[in-house]
């Protein structure tokens, strides 16, 4: 999903730099842009989106490291832990602004 917003966020910036409708077209994306992230919907949709990826992420995690178990190197194993932790301290916003609950 994240490569697909870089790449309509290029689209749109190569549309606006190579445009000659100037800064009138350019307002004018801008506040449409402002728009469709405020939508309740949207940021409903991407929070929702963003949780199950976590929940997909988690559950990738404890599969992977129940069958590497000591296998891992050590480097790997305390990158691991540090993250974690760093996690573990309450929720912290995603990219969209949203809580991490």
């Amino acid at each position: 999903m994240s490569y697909r917003l870089t790449f309509v966020a290029g689209a749109v910036l190569g549309y606006v730099l190579g445009t000659k409708a100037g800064r009138e077209r350019y307002e004018q994306l801008k506040r449409s842009a402002q728009q469709f992230a405020q939508n309740p919907a949207v940021r409903n949709t991407a929070e929702s989106a963003a949780q199950q990826g976590r929940e997909f992420a988690d559950k990738a995690y404890h599969a992977v490291s129940d069958k590497v178990g000591d296998r891992m190197p050590d480097s790997v194993a305390q990158r691991v832990h540090a993250l974690r932790e760093r996690t573990a301290h309450g929720p912290a916003e995603d990219d969209w602004g949203t809580s991490n609950t």
